[in-house]
Formats: structure tokens, sequence, C-alpha cells
């Protein structure tokens, strides 16, 4: 069931201990982030467990169900039957409040275990109770056994004939007519008949409604809106609801439309925020402004030449890994009026005047080299004098600091260390994590340089496919390898002739471990469509039945799967068949 109004399941948690179990994403964990804010101002006892995946999930809970009656499932949970996946004793709440679609329909007609956050109306055709919950079939046949049994007492009542009528003289009401056995078969026939037609009604119903994967509202959002009722909000948890809606465009989760609507929203929690500290003169406070900015990565932070060299929309529109493509972008920094030794040194250390103006320099000429997208309206954060981060740099570092996995480095730390991050207590992080984030991009160009140029990806027709043959530490984890997916898929179709480019979409693999000779999956939708919704997790599920091969569809973005490396050919014509 939902609950609509975030203050009632906020009120329900005062006084108890709560286990939030977070998801391996910058928007859960900036949701945790505020979510903690929350409870320590309350003074209540909860444990963070961050997870992976469906097995991660399972583990968690196992680990630390103890005497805890209220779970808090970030971006997890909403799109598996969690009651059956976990088996809860029946006293145990799951409120889950996930940004994955399609929601799981059992969570959704769930009574009383399970409580999703959010609005029912924003959700896409939910399909109704009806259509897709019926009575057993084992109740079916004992309600026949009963009617069956009913009849042979009416017909057999071991009266006379002397009892046809009564004392009054009144006939007796004749007795329901008896079913013969040929009469009882077809019935039961027409019974079955009548299911088997609503159980493909219902198949149909279920495939339409979970055939896509894609994303809803920032959790992150949702949780800071808590905070606003609950007038305990500040610039911070402001922040780190930015931050989260954010790292949803920049990874191409929702639709630029639905993130407009949401900057008007939060314009207007910025400007309220901002009149409130200005009433309490607290100069010392952070500092959020809205302002139009540039789809260059971290171009605050680098030389422009290298932001704009390895930022994906101006690198496949200027064809920037070719000859032809360097050419161009000189020829822009040249109409631009930014000298090389400028665009070749740290933004920070370019001339006043030209910082100044190098917004409405690539503004004045996007039109006209054909990079008219390059500008979207974005949040900066500003504290003291020299701290000046953009939501999108958060989001560089942050992801960069997720990836950085190593032998002596757990996921779990990796975790906390990105929930560090977002404080601005802990500059010293994020700018290791800028850092981090620059070798990711150069290593994604290169990668896309030499695969482009070696004519590595390679079509079947209905999709686009890439193999990587060896393991690599920036595409052996979910966001590396599917930046890079999405970084080779939109410079194939830049330098492709065919026609039919724009309508594929793509399949990159990465290795991940070779001992066990298992590989990293990921699909990536089509470059035309500017829905973000993904149709490879049933596509995926479909082929491996079909070629009887083993996949492992662990993580919640059901486009990212592992696959046996020997399996992966056989998958890929079952693929290619199933979508011809």
């Amino acid at each position: 069931m939902f609950i609509q109004d975030l203050r009632d399941f906020y009120n329900r948690l005062i006084g108890k201990r709560i286990l939030i179990i977070v998801n391996y994403d910058i928007d859960a964990i900036c949701a945790s982030k505020i979510l903690q804010a929350l409870f320590k101002y309350d003074h209540m006892l909860y444990s963070v467990v961050p997870i992976m995946g469906m097995a991660g999930l399972q583990r968690a809970y196992t680990e630390h169900q103890g005497d805890v009656k209220f779970v808090l499932l970030l971006n997890c949970g909403g799109c598996v039957d969690v009651v059956e996946l976990l088996q809860p004793e029946e006293d145990v709440t799951f409120f889950i409040c996930d940004a994955h679609r399609p929601l799981d329909v059992c969570n959704i007609y769930s009574d009383r275990q399970v409580c999703i956050l959010g609005d029912p109306t924003l959700e896409e055709n939910i399909p109704p109770f009806e259509s897709i919950f019926c009575e057993s079939d084992d109740e079916d046949e004992d309600d026949d056994d009963d009617n069956e049994d009913e009849d042979d007492e009416i017909n057999d009542s071991g009266a006379g004939e002397s009892d046809a009528e009564n004392e009054d003289g009144n006939a007796r009401p004749e007795p329901p007519k008896k079913l013969s056995r040929m009469e009882k078969h077809e019935q039961r026939i027409l019974k079955q008949r009548q299911r088997r037609a609503w159980e493909n009604e219902r198949d149909r119903i279920m495939f339409e409604y979970t055939q896509y994967s894609f994303y809803g509202r920032s959790s992150a959002l949702a949780i800071f809106e808590l905070a606003w009722k609950l007038s305990k909000d500040n610039m911070d948890l402001l922040w780190w609801a930015i931050v989260g809606i954010t790292e949803q465009l920049i990874l191409g989760k929702i639709e630029s439309s639905a993130y407009t609507l949401e900057i008007d929203n939060i314009q207007s929690h910025v400007s309220r925020l901002t009149h409130k500290i200005n009433d309490q003169s607290n100069l010392s406070a952070s500092k959020i402004n809205f302002e139009n900015d540039l789809h260059l990565v971290l171009y605050r932070h680098w030389t422009v030449t290298e932001s704009m060299r390895y930022s994906m929309y101006v690198a496949c529109k200027l064809k920037l890994w070719t000859l032809k493509g360097e050419k161009k972008l000189h020829e822009l920094l040249v109409e631009m009026g930014l000298p090389l030794i400028h665009a070749r040194q740290m933004y920070t250390s370019m001339d006043l005047v030209l910082r100044q103006e190098f917004y409405s320099m690539v503004e004045g000429l996007a039109e006209k080299y054909g990079i008219p997208d390059v500008i979207y309206g974005s949040f900066t954060l500003q504290y003291g004098y020299r701290n000046r981060y953009s939501a999108a740099d958060y989001v560089y570092a942050l992801l960069a600091i997720l990836e950085s996995v190593k032998k002596d480095k757990t996921p779990e730390d990796c975790f906390l260390e990105a929930l560090d991050g977002l404080g601005r207590s802990h500059k010293d992080i994020l700018n290791a994590g800028i850092e981090g984030s620059k070798l990711l991009h150069q290593a994604i160009f290169k990668q896309v340089q030499s695969s482009l140029e070696a004519h590595q990806v390679h079509s079947t027709g209905s999709f686009f496919y890439y193999i990587l043959n060896e393991e690599n530490t920036f595409f052996s984890y979910p966001y590396g390898l599917s930046m890079l997916a999405k970084f080779l898929l939109h410079g194939h179709v830049a330098v492709s002739r065919s026609r039919q480019a724009t309508d594929l979409p793509m399949i990159a693999s990465c290795p991940i471990d070779a001992e066990r000779g298992l590989c990293l999956l990921v699909g990536i939708p089509p470059v035309r469509e500017n829905s973000p919704k993904n149709f490879f997790g049933k596509a995926f599920e479909q082929a491996a039945q079909k070629c009887n091969a083993a996949i492992l569809q662990d993580h919640f973005e059901s486009s990212l799967i592992q696959i046996r490396q020997n399996d992966l050919t056989r998958f890929l014509d079952a693929l290619t068949v199933l979508l011809t």
C-alpha cells in the first residue's frame, strides 16, 4: 500500500529501532544522509547497511533483523516481492522508498507488511487488483465438491411420497434438478477454459506492466520534502536532495523534462531557505545558487580543452577522437576568443575576465557548432571564498568514489567515504573523488577512441554489441561499464553512415572474474528514444530461457546481468533472434 503523507510514516518510527538498507547509488546515499540528519535530530536508534543487489538485501536483512520491527529500504526492494524474498515475521513492517520502476504488484497491494512511500496517482499503468489476483484452484474445486454434496442431500431427503404435500395441502417446492455426470464434466471444462483465458489475460497485462524498467522520482527529493514538512530542513539537506536528482539527470535515468519540472520546485525551496539564513544573519553558512550551466565534465576543476574532450555530448557531436574533430575544437576555441594557452591551463588559473565570460562564449556558438543541449539549468554550492562546486561536480566525484573498490577497500568502505564526501567538512574526500573522476573519464574516452578506430562495435541487425576481452578496473563495475557503453553508442552513431543506427540499442560486456569466467553485461536503449525506459531486463530473461544460459540478475537495475563468458555467444544469438 502507498503512504502519501510521509509524516505518518515518520511518526510511526519515532522511539523505535530502525534498520535502513541502502542501495549502492548516489540518490540512495543522499536520501540516507538526509534521513540520518532527521533521526539524529530526534535521537532515534538506527543501523545503516549498504547493499549492491538482491543477495546483499537478503544477507543484510538476515544478519541485522534481530529485534528490529521496522525496516526502511532506500532505492531497493520496490521491484521485488520483499515478503516472499525475505520471509519476515508477521509483525515486521517494510517501508520502501525506491525510484526503480515498475513497482512489484505484491508490494502495491500488500495491506499490512509493505508500505510504499509515494503518491499512487504518479505511477504508470498499475494493473487493477481484480485483473491479476483471484481465488486459487483448490478453493474452486472445494466449492464444486461442496455443491455436489449439497445436491445429493437435497435429492435424497429420505422422505416418502406422503411428504410431497404438507399439512396445509400446499405442494412442497421441487428440489433443484440434479446435474448428470456429463453436465458436471462440461461445467468443470468451462470453468477451466475461463480460468485459462483469465490467466492469459493476466500474463498479457503483467508483461505490458513489467516490460520496461525505468526510474521514478528521486528518493532524496522525496525524503527532503519530508524534512520540509517536519520543519527540520536546512541548506545542507536541500543540497543533498539536489545532488540526488542531478545524478538521475547525468546518468540518463530520467528525461530532461522531468528534471526541469522538479527544478521549479527546488528553486522555491532555495529562495525560502536563503531568506531564512539572511534573516538570521548567518553569513558563514553555505549558499546555493540556480544558474544556467554547461554539460562539460568538471570544467571548473580541469582545463577547458580536456573537459570538452572527455564530455560525452560535446565529444560525440564534434567527433573529438578524430583529427578532424580536434581541428573543429580548435576552431571553436578561436571563435570563442579563448586563447589556446588559457584553454590548456586549469580553469581556476584562467584570466578572470575569460572565466566570467566563458559561459556566454559557449552559449553564443552552441547552435552554430551543433551543441545546443550543452546548456542546462543547475545549482551551485558556495561556502567560504574558494569553495564553489556544481551539483554535477558532486555527482562525478561520488561516482568515482563508489567505483574505487580495491583489494584493501571494500564496497562498504567506498559507501561510507561517499557518505562523508557529501559533508562540507570533508572537502579532501570530495577533491580526491574529483581527481579519480578525471581518470575514469580519460579511461572511457581512450577506450572509445581505440574501439571506434579498430571497428570493435559490431551489429547483429537488431542491436550493437561490444565485448571487452580483458578485465579493466574502470569497467568492471556497473557505473563505469554503463558510462562506457553509452559513450560508445553515441560515438558509433555519430560516425555511422547507417540510417538505422539511431534506432538500435547497445550491449556491452566486460570480464569481472577471470577465474570463474564471469562477465558483466549491460544494455543501453537507442539514441533516438528520448525516453530512458529500458526493455533489456525482460529481453535478457527470455533470451536466457531460450538458450538455457545461466544468468544472474542480482542488480536492482534489470538491464545489468552477470553471465559466464562461455555462454555469451549463444546468449547473444538467442537475443538476436528474440529482437529481430
